[in-house]
């Protein structure tokens, strides 16, 4: 007698817009209430109960997937539900999807019980359902608790545990950074600041100021840690603003960027040229010490983005003036002659012009 091995299956089906909605927070009622106004009971031809029960159908197989969910190496291990690794991808991708409104009122901010206990503020004040926000609130934390010691690259670290894209891992990525660095986000003058404002500063740091940039000299490996040798190496820059040196830079400069500046903007820099390097050298200096560098994105918004602007600066003028300022001084003896000064003034300024750039909304 020959032996037959028979395998019945039964695929979970997931519905895309049911679950985008019980991610952001509504209720299978209101969900239904939603799909019906989307017209889908002229499209399939039911009944308002039908759909309402369809919705809880899939609401009690969400609420069983979520705890794997907050595991998601789990998914495809779970037996309770047949989904396709490809269904699996979306579910764990959508989960951890955020608004970046919201995270953006948790950015920089301790993530507290207390922390979570005040989310209705956040939910009244960017208006997503309040179960979203605590949705989101706790992925953040669980992806900080989880990478914030480990060495190796913070978007590899993401991606393996959290089996996350590459562009959501390292949005996260920048949330863990600017977490674990205490960076202040939360100032009234950094209220216009977006959320991809921050990742985009957050990442290039991440990329050539942590102990994991390929210019550190240890090997300690760790994103989120800032490389301390370098920033304690920031105050060499201060030679700079020694007068021949400041004089001879601020000459070369203004020949190098002569005719391609707004009016405004070549007024301001034929007056003011010594005050702006002295700030942009003041505050490399300065990031050695931890107050100073939590201070970071205030004292660019104050000490040089807030003058320009006044001066009437365009985004051009100050990317103009960023590259010739970083490109000039390169070419200069003082700086050129001294290898690892030129490094340093490389791995500031490359960082800085590219944050300032990406902040400076004119």
């Amino acid at each position: 007698m020959a032996n037959v091995d028979i395998f019945v299956g039964n695929e979970t089906l997931i519905d895309p817009d049911v679950y985008q909605l019980w991610l952001d927070g509504y209720t299978a009622q209101e969900t239904a209430q939603i799909l019906q106004k989307r017209g889908i009971l002229q499209q399939y031809g039911a009944t308002f109960d039908m759909l309402l029960s369809d919705t809880l159908d899939h609401y009690r197989n969400f609420f069983v997937l979520e705890r794997y969910l907050k595991n998601p190496v789990l998914v495809g291990d779970q037996l309770l539900m047949q989904i396709s690794p490809q269904t699996q991808a979306m579910l764990i991708e959508k989960y951890y999807e955020f608004d970046s409104s919201v995270v953006r009122e948790l950015l920089g901010k301790k993530l507290t019980t207390r922390q979570r206990n005040a989310l209705d503020d956040v939910s009244d004040k960017t208006r997503v359902p309040l179960r979203s926000c605590r949705r989101q609130f706790d992925n953040v934390k669980q992806v900080f608790k989880t990478v914030e010691e480990m060495l190796g690259s913070l978007v590899d670290n993401i991606k393996t545990h959290f089996l996350l894209s590459d562009h959501l891992a390292k949005q996260y990525a920048a949330i863990v950074f600017i977490t674990n660095n205490r960076f202040e986000t939360g100032k009234k003058r950094l209220g216009y600041l977006t959320f991809p404002d921050f990742v985009h500063c957050a990442n290039e740091m991440i990329t050539n100021w942590s102990y994991s940039s390929k210019d550190c000299k240890h090997h300690d490996d760790m994103d989120q840690d800032l490389d301390r040798d370098f920033l304690i190496d920031l105050r060499d820059l201060k030679i700079l603003s020694e007068k021949e040196h400041l004089d001879e830079h601020r000459v070369a400069v203004l020949k190098a960027i002569h005719g391609k500046l707004s009016t405004s903007a070549a007024v301001e820099l034929d007056h003011n040229f010594k005050n702006i390097s002295k700030t942009l050298i003041n505050v490399a200096s300065g990031l050695n010490h931890s107050r100073e560098l939590r201070d970071l994105f205030e004292d660019f918004v104050d000490k040089f983005i807030d003058p320009c602007k006044q001066a009437k600066w365009t985004q051009n003028d100050v990317k103009i003036f960023l590259q010739a300022y970083a490109e000039v001084a390169q070419q200069m003896h003082v700086v050129r002659s001294n290898s690892q000064l030129l490094k340093v003034w490389e791995r500031y300024t490359g960082t800085i012009s590219s944050c300032l750039i990406q902040m400076y909304h004119p």
